[in-house]
């Protein structure tokens, strides 16, 4: 890992929610509480996009290179091209949108809000096609594949896309603490989960030698006092190329990477001024993003959105 790293020139003016690279390319896509869904060409360091959807954005992902979609406060998944900028409502929840992931290999969005509801969209009718009663709010959503992880209180559910309208959930694992992250690996069966006490949790299936690796750890990063402290692991990312590899943030804006096969870990970066909001490695795993950033569940407890004046940044982190 190199010791320098890029910025932006512009920095964001608000919370950001989340960040994720375009499948293909180096597109960033960025969507911020000020309702603006931003996107970066880091190639060529400058903005490609800048559309406002009127209302805080709480989450964000891509369709495709030139499509993108979006969770909203309103309770909308809006649907945005990213050449026009013009964005429109496939549909709604009761209540906040809070998480939306989108399956190329189903052709689904999957969203989840405030209102305990966890929905597959059509794309191609706007229309809901399942319906899933959570009966509490999902922390976490994750897709990998065909098969879509989801975070609530202390246990993740993980459900077959073919089958969403099964009776039961493939599987169910519980912890003793609350879930507050939740990432699936990209390349087999298996995810890390971040709890609120700052708790990894990593269950991962090796494709070539069906081994299962299973285990949590406490990831505490020292302060400058030498004193270990609890921070809540507000994302957790896998390199796409680097099997068991994998990077932790959290809300006392500490940054680290782990080797989930040795179990160790294998450096920690200076610590950023606000927490670690998210998270993002490009389709090739040769760049990290980060977002600095108060996440949307400080500002709710805080009910400290508007008086926040610290200007938010992405950086880049090239991986060697």
């Amino acid at each position: 890992m190199s010791g320098d790293c890029l910025q932006f020139e512009n920095p964001i003016g608000d919370g950001v929610s989340r960040i994720r690279f375009a499948p293909s390319s180096n597109n960033l896509l960025i969507s911020s509480w000020d309702s603006n869904l931003r996107l970066y060409d880091v190639d060529s360091s400058r903005v490609r996009l800048e559309a406002s959807v009127g209302f805080a954005l709480l989450d964000c992902c891509f369709g495709a290179e030139s499509l993108a979609y979006t969770a909203a406060s309103d309770g909308c998944i809006r649907r945005c091209d990213l050449h026009s900028g013009s964005c429109d409502a496939i549909g709604h929840h009761e209540d906040v949108a809070t998480c939306v992931v989108y399956s190329d290999e189903t052709g689904q969005v999957i969203s989840t809000g405030l209102d305990k509801k966890m929905v597959s969209w059509d794309t191609r009718s706007s229309k809901s096609s399942h319906v899933r009663h959570m009966g509490a709010e999902v922390k976490a959503m994750s897709l990998s594949g065909r098969y879509i992880s989801v975070a609530i209180g202390g246990s993740i559910e993980t459900y077959d896309l073919r089958y969403m309208e099964g009776p039961a959930c493939l599987t169910n694992s519980c912890f003793d603490v609350r879930i507050r992250s939740l990432c699936s690996v990209p390349y087999c069966r298996g995810y890390a989960a971040g709890s609120v006490d700052g708790t990894v949790a990593l269950d991962i299936s090796n494709p070539t030698t069906s081994e299962v690796t299973r285990y949590a750890f406490r990831c505490h990063p020292k302060s400058a006092d030498g004193k270990k402290h609890l921070a809540a692991i507000t994302d957790v990312q896998f390199n796409p190329s680097i099997f068991g590899a994998f990077v932790t943030g959290d809300n006392r804006g500490n940054l680290l990477a782990w080797d989930a096969q040795s179990k160790r870990r294998l450096f920690e970066f200076p610590q950023y001024p606000t927490g670690v909001a998210s998270l993002a490695y490009n389709c090739n795993g040769q760049l990290l993003a980060v977002a600095s950033s108060h996440t949307h569940q400080e500002a709710i407890e805080t009910y400290a959105v508007s008086s926040v004046e610290k200007v938010f940044g992405i950086r880049l982190l090239p991986v060697c």
